[in-house]
């Protein structure tokens, strides 16, 4: 009798024991599937939202099957039970496993915004409101608004952000992203203005910046930058006026349409460089780190005047003589073309 009983219950921890094995083996098969979705994608995961929730919500989706099997997860990965609130990017076809291995390390996506050298504040404000991701706090401010928020002692905050490209996830607010821009901008002045030619005639770091924008506009060329920084460092040694055509773009406003006239230059505004003498008021762009550092630490040269060569670069002169030669040249390329 006894030996029968023994027998029975051999029998049934082998069925057991199958059962279980079989079941761990679905469990496997159940978190080993892919996510079936059309295409990649973002997934936000909500607080408080769990693992059980997170698959009953796929499976509604037809994204996954066999749910029955969603309540032995726990016990069979128990290290996939961890799950963050945040923004993730799922793969196409993503296995169960790697999603939750995804949204259990907290590895949110990374949006960017790229912010370009010589753009200017308007810009900015306009690509910050269409960036997918960013939370949206500013559309009520004025600018002296934001200045103040972001603690900066400026009303106009024209070349005073670092343009870069700049990551950052969901959730993440647009005033933050501009504090990172000009915590960015600060860092790359204070370094530069350590190195600064003791020539300088410039008498801070925000005037810096100001001339740091008008090389900004004037070329993109980047072994060019310290040869115009040059030219207007010789120009303002010398007490003559800059007269550089994009301060006068800038001042002319939503009135420029695409072409300067004569007329143009002669109206006097506060960005005139044609009318004024120095620097104007405040930058005119955004400069980039170069940009920066050209400003600050100019060629040493004695050259007062540049006109474009026709071929993507400038052609630089030492007097006015040799500058309108140089213009008639440019002029004759342009009337070839």
């Amino acid at each position: 009798m006894l030996k029968k009983v023994i027998i029975l219950l051999v029998v049934l921890l082998t069925i057991l024991s199958s059962s279980v094995f079989w079941g761990y083996q679905q469990v496997l098969t159940f978190i080993d599937q892919p996510v079936r979705l059309e295409q990649s994608q973002l997934l936000e995961i909500e607080s408080g939202t769990n693992v059980r929730r997170l698959l009953n919500g796929l499976y509604e989706q037809d994204a996954i099957s066999d749910i029955k099997w969603a309540r032995f997860v726990n016990r069979v990965t128990p290290e996939l039970m961890g799950i963050k609130k945040g923004t993730y990017w799922v793969e196409k076809d993503l296995s169960v496993r790697e999603l939750l291995t995804l949204v259990g390390a907290g590895q949110e996506h990374q949006f960017s915004i790229t912010f370009v050298e010589g753009s200017r504040f308007s810009e900015w404000l306009t690509l910050l409101k269409t960036k997918e991701g960013l939370k949206h706090t500013m559309h009520e401010l004025s600018e002296s608004e934001i200045a103040a928020e972001l603690g900066i002692d400026k009303e106009k905050l024209e070349g005073l952000f670092l343009p870069e490209t700049y990551a950052y996830t969901a959730g993440t607010t647009d005033l933050a992203i501009l504090g990172r821009a000009h915590k960015a901008l600060n860092k790359v002045i204070e370094s530069a203005w350590l190195e600064k030619s003791d020539s300088l005639p410039i008498k801070n770091q925000y005037e810096a910046l100001t001339l740091a924008s008008i090389i900004e506009k004037e070329t993109a060329v980047h072994g060019e930058r310290r040869r115009i920084s040059s030219v207007f460092v010789n120009r303002l040694n010398r007490r003559m006026r800059l007269q550089t055509d994009p301060t006068v773009i800038y001042g002319m406003g939503e009135t420029y349409k695409g072409n300067i006239r004569k007329s143009d230059l002669r109206r006097p505004t506060a960005y005139n460089t044609y009318t004024i003498y120095g620097l104007p008021p405040t930058p005119i762009a955004m400069a980039g780190e170069a940009s920066i550092r050209a400003a600050v630490n100019p060629e040493t040269s004695k050259y007062l005047y540049f006109v474009a060569s026709g071929d993507g670069g400038h052609t630089f002169s030492k007097s006015l003589v040799e500058h309108n030669r140089a213009v008639r040249a440019y002029l004759r390329k342009l009337r070839n073309k």
